[in-house]
Formats: structure tokens, C-alpha cells, sequence
């Protein structure tokens, strides 16, 4: 993509007064199974990964995924073929999300406690041939597999890469998965062995505009899309990160974020191996054992959605441990509340980090992050700016009719990383994919922002998450910002709930901080506070007290299972 400064007449800002960032990149024509070729050129005897402490050099990586190709190709693998990825974060995973971009072929990534009818839609919809799934899934498959395309079905075990001593234990604590003793199912191990004697090279040399992955929306609104991403898509978003956080091939990531979301997959693996650097592999993340990660791994890059930083103020096993090590911590996947965010750089502060918490935004249909705040400054409910090659426009929602500066509207942006489609969806694609006057190919987000006159991007919300009540517009997050600034409350969640003559007024639930118990007092200063800081028609009807959120797939607050609690209990009420 060309400089900004090519594109006369766009309304698009850069960085402000950081003149010093690049307004545009390079960005290789190459498979992703390329980068990892070119990155163990440059650094072979650097640690692509550790898992459970057994760490693994570049060289042997790539070896691990020629030798994954080579199997592949042995079970009828070709160019074009889908092949479903069910796994956690463990080395079989990415080795074989690596080992089927050499072949050509596209890794569909499913979370692995997917429901059944979920895992079924996403088989059908991506067309799989095959499957690699983590054991405690494959009666599942099994079940379903007939119902399908796939032909066949690979089992990987956690413990697979564990050192011994790990495996052992984990063996005698997980009961046995069973393979059936037929040609269609077959463990790792066996998988692998098919490869051994095959001498070809299988690099099918595929460009920048050829499938990757497909991810899939959040599905917290509808039936989930598969969202189908390209070399391209991936590559350029690592090569733009790099940019924007400063890394170096001496870094470790802690890779908490699953690789069923472009958070993990494009940041905390591809970013990294493209760099040169480690990716600490965690397949299970356990808020009560954080600190020992911390503490073993020292990570320098943290990147995280903000309930995982709700975790880890609360853990106090983390009260007095150093953090200096830490160079960047970035959050993404989810709205950063203003609360948590100063709650957060002072929890970092007082643990000798000399960073702040780096809030970024994106969406899985441009892989992840688009924008982010800069290293050494931050603006106050901000996203930051964006990364270099990547437009932001504000638009009337619904049109393609830009706003003025500092005006509310829906969030379009134009960039390298934006997907090739939704997976046989033309018109929901063209429903989102948009060519503007400007020539260039706009995604319409479904976001509410703004943009500031320096080229900031404030994030507000999702637009069906907004409350029309009585013909007010009511913003959840705003909401949340100031509820969850009061002293008492750790975190909470606004909902829109029906109304008989107002159709819909606010309802909050609310999570209190470790050391205070739910009683009048506390309610009471809660709704005062509500009263004095928030306009009457955004004042919450109702409020609810919990111990925690309910999460989805992706550990974000699901809000749409909030609102159907909600609406459940007012039926029965009724």
C-alpha cells in the first residue's frame, strides 16, 4: 500500500506529532510457512517456543513442521483443502497450522469446547477434509465426522509435548482417550510416522493473496462466521505490530490468548515467529496459578483481553512479585474500561514495570489489532493510532457518508490485514466490504468511534449493543466506565432489558473488588453514585450483584447471555 500522502483528499490522519513512525511498510509476497523459513534463517538456535519448560529452536521447529507437511500430504492433503485445527495452545497446533500453509492448504481453527452443533456448523461450513483435535473432543468428532466431509481424524494430547515427568502426571490425573482401531482415526504420533520416508518437499510456494485460516466471529450476536483470512492478512499484521510495539528477537510473549482467535494466532504466534522471538505456549489459562507463569517465565510481552487483567490484580500471590522485566503489556479483544486501565498502570507502577497498559482495537475480520496507543503516550478512553498502512474513517452509520472530526459515527477502516471474505457468504460480505469514492475497499466495522483531530481513534461501541430508551441513546461502555470507577466495584456490565412504555432502559451487573461483601451500604452508595454521575435516563433500573461475569469462548464478558437471563426471568415473572 502506498504512503498516506499518495491518497489526496482522504480524510485519514497519521500518528499526530509522531512523525518518527512509518506511514508505510513492506510487506513480503510469501506463504506464512515462509516467514518461519526466512525467520529460522536468520535466527535457527533462537527458542521459537517453550511448552511446559521443553523449548524448541527455530530449526527444530521447522524440521517439526516438514516432517508435519510430509503426513499431511501422506493422508491426501492438497492445495485449496480445509483442514480443521481443534486444539489449544500446544506445539501440535502450531506445527500444524504452519505444516498445512507449506502444502497449500487452509487450517480452520475451532475452539475445542465448542458445542456439538457449533463444531458440526463450522465442518460443514469450511468444507473440512480432515481434523486435528485435542483427545477429550475426538468422541465428538467421531460422532459427527459421518455427518461431514472429513475422512480423517488426528488426536493430539496436551501431554504429547510435555516432559516426561509432566506427562506422567498428567496421565494419572486425565482418564485415557480411546482411538478407534480403524484407517480414519490415528494418534499424533502415528500421524507423524506416516511422513518419515516421504523425501518431498511439498512447498507449494502460495502468494500473499492465498487463504491462510478462517477464524470466526465471537458469535455473541447470530450464527458465527467464518471469517476467511489470507498470507497477507497475517504477515502484514506482524510486520505492522513489530512497528508499533518495539520488539525485538530476544522477547518472549506469553501466548495466554487461545489460537482459535486472531489475538493468538496472529500476535502471539505468527508476530512473534516472524520476529524470532518465543512464544511461551499456555494450552489452559488458570487465574489461581497466574503468578507461577510470572514467575517462571519472566515474560517480556504480555498481551491480553481486560479480564485477564481483572485476574491478575486480584491474585494476591502476584501483590509482591517484581515486574520489571515486562516491556509492553497490550490489551486488546475487548474495551478497556478508563477505570481499569488506571487501575491497571498502578498495579504495574507499584511492581516495578515502567510501562502502562497499551490499549489497542481491531476485530477478527482484520485478524486483530488496527490500532494502537503508542509506546511512550496515551489519551485518555483511546485506542490509540492507527498502524501504519491502515485508514480510519468515520461514517453516518449505514452510509458511506464520512462525519466531522470529533463526531460519533460507525468506524470504517481500510487496510492490508482486512479479511478476503465471510466463507460463502457474498451477501453478508458485501454487506461489510464496501468501495468507497475514494477507489479503495473500506470495512464497515459495526463499531461506534470517533477521531480525534490529531488521528486518534476513540472506541465507543458495538452499534447492536446500543439502548435506545424513551429515544435516548444509552452507551453501555460509558456506563461502565463510570460504574466501574466507584471504589467499591471491580467490574460490571451494562444490558438493555424491555420496558412497556420506555422499550428499553439500562440494567447493570456488578462484580465488587475482593475485599467487600455485597450489603444496603454498599447498594446504597453504589446507587448514589449512579444517581450523581450519570444522566436520569441512562440511570440503571435494576441492579445485580454477582460474583463474577459469564465469559465467552474467547474470555470476553458475554453480555448476550446476560441479556437472556435477564429476559427468562422477566418472562417468568410475568
Amino acid at each position: 500500500m502506498e504512503n498516506n500522502e499518495n491518497f489526496e483528499g482522504l480524510d485519514v490522519r497519521w500518528y499526530g506529532s509522531y512523525k518518527d513512525m512509518p506511514k508505510s511498510l513492506e510487506y513480503p509476497d510469501d506463504s506464512l510457512y515462509e516467514t518461519i523459513v526466512k525467520t529460522t534463517k536468520k535466527y535457527p538456535n533462537n527458542i521459537a517456543y517453550n511448552y511446559f519448560g521443553v523449548e524448541v529452536s527455530y530449526i527444530d521447529f521447522l524440521k517439526q513442521i516438514d516432517e508435519a507437511s510430509k503426513s499431511f500430504k501422506k493422508i491426501n492433503i492438497q492445495k485449496g483443502d480445509k483442514v480443521t485445527i481443534c486444539m489449544p495452545n500446544t506445539p501440535e497446533a502450531i506445527i500444524s497450522f504452519y505444516a498445512l500453509n507449506k502444502i497449500g492448504a487452509i487450517a480452520n481453527m475451532v475452539h475445542p469446547l465448542s458445542a456439538q452443533n457449533e463444531i458440526k456448523h463450522y465442518l460443514k461450513l469450511s468444507e473440512s477434509v480432515a481434523v486435528l483435535t485435542i483427545d477429550l473432543a475426538y468422541k465428538l468428532f467421531k460422532r459427527i465426522s459421518c455427518e461431514t466431509k472429513v475422512k480423517n481424524i488426528i488426536v493430539a494430547s496436551p501431554s504429547d509435548s510435555m516432559p516426561k515427568y509432566m506427562k506422567l502426571a498428567y496421565r494419572l490425573t486425565q482418564k485415557k482417550v480411546k482411538i478407534s482401531k480403524d484407517k480414519n482415526s490415528m494418534s499424533w504420533k502415528s500421524f507423524i510416522k506416516l511422513g518419515e520416508n516421504e523425501s518431498s518437499d511439498n512447498n507449494e510456494h502460495t502468494d500473499g493473496s492465498h487463504p491462510a485460516a478462517i477464524l470466526y466471529s465471537g458469535g455473541t450476536t447470530g450464527k458465527p462466521k467464518g471469517i476467511l483470512l489470507s498470507n497477507l492478512n497475517f504477515n502484514s499484521l506482524a510486520i505492522q505490530g513489530l512497528a508499533m510495539a518495539g520488539a525485538d528477537n530476544t522477547d518472549s510473549m506469553l501466548s495466554i490468548m487461545p489460537i482459535f482467535h486472531g489475538f493468538g494466532l496472529g500476535v502471539c504466534v505468527h508476530t512473534v515467529h516472524t520476529l524470532g522471538a518465543t512464544s511461551i505456549l499456555i494450552p489452559r489459562f488458570d487465574v489461581k496459578n497466574f503468578h507461577k507463569l510470572l514467575k517462571k517465565h519472566k515474560p517480556t510481552f504480555m498481551a491480553g483481553v481486560p479480564t485477564l487483567w481483572e485476574a491478575m490484580i486480584k491474585n494476591k500471590k502476584v501483590e509482591s512479585m517484581d515486574l520489571s522485566y515486562l516491556k509492553v503489556v497490550i490489551s486488546g479483544g475487548d474495551s478497556l474500561s478508563v477505570s481499569l486501565k488506571r487501575r491497571m498502570d498502578e498495579f504495574l507502577k507499584n511492581h516495578g514495570a515502567k510501562i502502562q497498559v497499551r490499549e489497542g482495537y481491531g476485530l477478527t475480520e482484520c485478524v486483530t489489532g488496527t490500532c494502537l496507543n503508542p509506546v511512550h503516550e496515551s489519551r485518555e478512553g483511546s485506542v490509540g493510532i492507527p498502524y501504519p498502512d491502515t485508514f480510519y474513517k468515520i461514517v453516518k452509520p449505514g452510509t458511506k457518508e464520512k462525519v466531522a472530526i470529533g463526531e460519533e459515527g460507525e468506524i470504517c477502516l481500510s487496510a492490508p490485514t482486512v479479511m478476503l471474505e465471510y466463507l460463502n457468504e457474498p451477501a453478508e460480505t458485501a454487506n461489510v466490504l464496501k468501495v468507497h469514492d475514494d477507489g479503495l475497499k473500506w470495512l464497515h466495522t459495526g463499531d461506534l468511534g470517533y477521531m480525534d483531530e490529531d488521528g486518534w481513534i476513540y472506541f465507543k461501541l458495538r452499534i447492536k449493543r446500543l439502548i435506545v430508551s424513551s429515544g435516548y441513546n444509552i452507551y453501555p461502555q460509558q456506563l461502565e466506565n463510570i460504574i466501574d470507577a466507584h471504589p467499591y466495584v471491580h467490574v460490571s456490565s451494562v444490558i438493555g432489558i424491555p420496558h412497556p412504555y420506555k422499550i428499553q432502559v439500562a440494567k447493570v451487573f456488578i462484580v465488587l473488588k475482593n475485599d467487600v461483601k455485597v450489603s444496603e451500604e454498599v447498594k446504597n452508595s453504589i446507587r448514589d453514585y449512579c444517581k450523581k454521575n450519570l444522566a436520569k435516563f441512562a440511570m440503571p433500573y435494576e441492579f445485580e450483584y454477582r460474583d463474577e461475569l459469564p465469559k465467552t469462548l474467547v474470555n470476553k464478558v458475554d453480555y448476550t447471555r446476560l441479556e437472556r437471563e435477564s429476559i427468562e426471568k422477566l418472562e417468568n415473572n410475568s
